[in-house]
């Protein structure tokens, strides 16, 4: 989520700089305190309608919301609306919670401060609640809030991991973003991500990714989700048998973005790694030579290496250690063997070669197209 702020320069002399901080806190400061005291104080329909005001306040302050959220902190209203996300009162839920989202937004300090103030048991609650808004609200929320670095590991051990997959198999377009971008900022944060995820995301994170352009950011997270869920048999067997996982991967490879490429050649590595008698027919069967042949050449140091070794993987001879420039030749003439018999093998191995050379020559365009396209980052919507 895209937490910029566009920041508009103006030359002010030392009066004016006075005048307007003495303006914004003669009038937003006595606004602050009446809705933090409402929020402590106040009845039920009270604090529903501070957090209510204090929602608003943050979105009208414009330029000045980095300085109207810290002071918000600081009157002391995050403790109050965090324990308002567990009222039995659905209204003074949503309303906290909508408080909470815009006060973290931009906001380091706050966002450590929700989670520190106990915010991940209720919003763990609200994820299981039947009202999809609600659960799309918790899960922007578990969104923004992880993406500060002492917030992962509480988020990762909150439970709330299974319940993003459930926003994965059934939640909005949006729903589906937040969910993906969640479970990828917990994934950097611990030392065993495999423990985050269970084989049951795979197959929604498959189908995601058909629908996704493969060089988008998107794309990139819910690889780099799927390459950990390689990493275990259930994870893997899922991928084979996913409807469209393998060719989906072996697309990415051919069209995806440097990131994307090498976390799909990854996942098609530790497949043929964990049992090459098992998937190594079944990533040939989706035409998978063209693009890691590529790959050695036009992806990242490590997704070469990775391609490099799955190419070896995919010959019918044993493999050898190391893939080097001088034997592709023979691993396409291998694989045009096999299928069209020694006859045809030469004829065969000519079209493969010609058939790289054009995806790779497609995929230059491609490549040549985005970069000249400007890209607009999927965010969350406007709350």
């Amino acid at each position: 989520m895209g937490e910029g702020e566009n920041i508009e320069v103006e030359v002010e002399t030392e009066t004016e700089s006075e005048a307007s901080s003495s303006t914004w806190n003669l009038g937003k400061h006595a606004q602050i305190i009446e809705l933090s005291e409402k929020l402590t104080k106040g009845s039920l329909n009270a604090k529903i309608e501070a957090a209510r005001g204090i929602r608003k306040m943050v979105r009208k302050s414009s330029s000045s919301s980095s300085k109207t959220r810290a002071k918000f902190a600081a009157a002391g209203v995050i403790e109050p609306l965090v324990l308002m996300l567990s009222s039995s009162n659905i209204d003074a839920r949503q309303s906290s919670l909508l408080a909470l989202l815009n006060l973290a937004v931009r906001n380091e300090r706050n966002k450590v401060k929700i989670v520190t103030d106990g915010a991940m048991p209720p919003l763990v609650e609200l994820l299981k609640m039947q009202n999809s808004s609600i659960r799309e609200l918790a899960t922007a929320a578990i969104l923004t809030l992880s993406a500060a670095a002492p917030n992962k590991p509480i988020i990762a051990a909150s439970g709330a991991a299974p319940l993003l997959v459930q926003i994965l198999k059934s939640g909005s377009v949006q729903g589906k973003v937040d969910a993906v971008t969640a479970l990828h900022n917990l994934s950097t944060s611990i030392e065993n991500s495999t423990e985050l995820l269970d084989a049951s995301a795979v197959f929604p994170l498959i189908n995601l990714l058909k629908d996704c352009k493969k060089y988008s950011k998107f794309a990139e997270k819910a690889t780099a989700l799927i390459e950990i869920l390689s990493n275990s048999e259930e994870g893997r067997t899922a991928i084979s048998i996913a409807d469209g996982g393998i060719l989906t991967l072996v697309e990415t490879v051919e069209d995806g973005s440097l990131v994307s490429t090498e976390h799909a050649v990854g996942t098609l590595l530790s497949l043929c790694l964990s049992s090459r008698d098992k998937y190594r027919e079944l990533i040939l069967k989706e035409g998978a030579i063209p693009g890691l042949l590529r790959l050695t050449v036009e992806g990242t140091a490590e997704a070469q290496d990775r391609a490099r070794v799955l190419l070896d993987l995919l010959r019918d001879s044993p493999p050898q250690k190391r893939l080097t420039s001088s034997v592709l030749k023979k691993i396409v003439y291998d694989i045009a063997e096999r299928v069209d018999g020694a006859d045809k093998a030469a004829e065969t191995a000519k079209r493969l070669l010609q058939d790289m050379v054009q995806r790779s020559m497609e995929h230059s365009m491609k490549c040549i197209q985005h970069r000249a396209a400007s890209c607009t980052p999927s965010v969350i919507p406007s709350t």
